[in-house]
């Protein structure tokens, strides 16, 4: 049966190319994305080891924790900063657990980034993405806030989160954008045309809850069969997909365990070993 060819690295506009499994960091902090995670030293084994593994794409938020995942992403990583790619965000603040809500102020930008840089022990952040349009601030006034970042040489490049395609293309006419990050996975597929706008631009797409949960219905069961099919999981089926989906997209699959790694990252395999004709079912079945 016919195999497909996976494009294993993408090249950002600023000529960084990066393996297209990384890592999402929100699970190192506490339940609920709140406070410190139980065991601290745990979280950074997964750091450590993710970079064994070969992940050089790491994405995080200042709203983690609030801070907790950047500081130990800073205490873990700093002597890695040479081979990695680290990507942060701003403009979603918790003002307590299980509560996020969107600052895109600029002078609340500028003061994020600040801490970041700080937390991450980094002098230029790599990619400082747009954590949520505020729906108060004009997104002229917030991205221009990130324009100024960047001709600070605080940050590089500059990224947006959650938007649709006309927000997209609003933010594109201020300045180019080197990646989007909405919610996608082979069950919830509501941004394909962003997707498909961003491969078209050759922006990365970087799908948050990229392995979706629950019931994912006709999804699910297609996952599972091709799981059987080759001794894998529907978790590493759906990461595969994605690879699959466009070359554009880098999956931030998160864990704070090893072995849930292990076994993520066994992904880059498995989406050369699916066969097209399995791909195809996969693609019909939400």
């Amino acid at each position: 049966m016919a195999k497909t060819t996976i494009q294993p690295t993408f090249t950002f506009p600023n000529g960084t190319s990066v393996n297209r499994l990384g890592y999402g960091a929100m699970q190192i902090t506490g339940d609920g994305v709140w406070g410190e995670p139980d065991d601290p030293q745990g979280s950074k084994k997964v750091l450590r080891r993710a970079v064994e593994l070969g992940v050089d794409f790491f994405d995080t938020a200042d709203s983690y924790g609030p801070d907790v995942s950047e500081r130990l992403m800073g205490e873990e990583l700093a002597d890695d900063t040479d081979r990695i790619m680290i990507a942060t965000k701003a403009g979603l603040v918790r003002p307590g657990p299980g509560n996020w809500q969107p600052n895109g102020r600029p002078e609340h930008l500028k003061a994020a980034c600040d801490g970041s840089l700080e937390r991450l022990k980094l002098e230029r952040i790599p990619l400082y993405q747009l954590h949520r349009i505020d729906p108060d601030v004009p997104v002229a006034e917030s991205i221009g806030a990130m324009l100024e970042l960047r001709e600070a040489g605080k940050i590089d490049q500059i990224g947006v989160s959650e938007v649709t395609v006309d927000q997209l293309r609003e933010v594109q006419a201020i300045t180019p954008i080197a990646s989007v990050q909405n919610r996608f996975n082979v069950g919830d597929r509501e941004w394909s045309d962003v997707v498909d706008a961003c491969e078209a631009d050759g922006i990365a797409f970087i799908p948050w809850f990229p392995m979706g949960s629950g019931d994912l219905g006709a999804a699910g069961k297609v996952l599972d069969e091709v799981a059987a099919d080759h001794s894998s999981t529907r978790h590493a089926v759906a990461l595969a997909w994605l690879l699959h989906r466009s070359p554009v997209i880098i999956p931030i699959p998160g864990t704070s365990s090893v072995d849930h790694l292990e076994a993520n990252m066994a992904a880059a395999a498995l989406a050369e070993a699916i066969t097209a004709d399995e791909y195809e079912r996969l693609d019909r079945s939400a």
